[in-house]
């Protein structure tokens, strides 16, 4: 007879020490270790990148923290959702080793505070990153100080987990870029893998976010990967015209209610440049409001 066993706790350590100590000791024994970095309230997204560091390392750690150097002060720092019991569970189930979830004043102990308010170069921390050039537009816009809050935070913990790969979504499509340059500018050891953006049988992206949308936001929020797809069908046909383009996209959103509308960008895909017509390759970028909940989303064009 079958007996079905409760999937295995990974190993919770919330100090830098220990943490540190971990990897170490798994190093030291020749393992390779990926890294999957979240802010909790996990889903099957986060589960999809566990689940592919499972496959391709020996030891997986993934660290949970809702860092508040990417907050602004009008931002949702103090209601994002922190679900850790949850997060252990669904992690377990994949066969994460081991979770790193600090609070903010292990990370931070000389302080920090939302991103654009604080000391330092880029007004987060003491000590920051400045990030490239490519955080500069899009989301660098809208969010002054957040990516400076997001590298800063990265690289802490690249040091603290040493891994040989670190996992990443698609979906925020301008932070793999502006981690990846920093890894490449820095001379981080660690190799960053982007992975696919999941998504819900509808084609809403998955979002720790999405919790917020009450049932008629949600069917609302089908307007971003509705436009993404409307202006996907254009390209392929050959339509190039960044405006045509991105005017096809941005008018699902209008046509469903969504808004304020922050943009809808034809962009190189390594540059974030902003062509007046796509050559062989771009990708379209949006980002949006949908009742209260601010939601992003992209798709290559290829």
């Amino acid at each position: 007879m079958a007996v079905e066993t409760a999937a295995r706790q990974p190993l919770l350590l919330t100090r830098i020490a220990d943490a540190r100590e971990w990897v170490s000791r798994e190093r030291r024994a020749g393992c390779r270790i990926g890294l999957v970095p979240t802010m909790g309230a996990l889903h099957a997204g986060h589960g999809s990148l566990a689940a592919r560091a499972r496959s391709e390392c020996d030891r997986v750690v993934a660290t949970v923290f809702v860092n508040p150097t990417q907050f602004a002060p009008h931002e949702d720092f103090q209601r994002y959702p922190r679900t850790l019991a949850a997060d252990l569970t669904l992690l377990g189930g994949i066969g994460v080793d081991m979770v790193f979830a600090p609070d903010a004043g292990e990370m931070y102990r000389g302080g920090a505070t939302h991103a654009g308010t604080g000391a330092g170069a880029s007004g987060v921390a003491a000590t920051s990153v400045i990030p490239s050039t490519v955080a500069a537009t899009l989301e660098g816009e809208c969010r002054p100080g957040h990516f400076a809050g997001v590298a800063t935070v990265v690289l802490k913990l690249f040091h603290i987990v040493p891994a040989d790969v670190a996992y990443f979504g698609a979906k925020d499509y301008q932070q793999t870029l502006v981690l990846r340059r920093m890894v490449e500018d820095l001379d981080v050891p660690i190799r960053i893998e982007v992975c696919p953006t999941i998504r819900e049988s509808d084609g809403l992206a998955m979002s720790s976010r999405n919790r917020y949308l009450s049932p008629e936001e949600r069917e609302r929020a089908l307007s971003l990967s509705r436009g993404l797809a409307a202006a996907e069908r254009a390209f392929a046909a050959g339509e190039r015209s960044a405006a045509v383009l991105e005017q096809l996209a941005r008018r699902e959103l209008e046509l469903a209610g969504a808004g304020p509308i922050d943009y809808v960008a034809l962009a190189d895909p390594e540059t974030l440049d902003r062509p007046q017509r796509a050559g062989d390759r771009a990708v379209l970028l949006i980002a949006a409001r949908v009742g209260g909940t601010r939601l992003i989303d992209n798709r290559m064009l290829q």
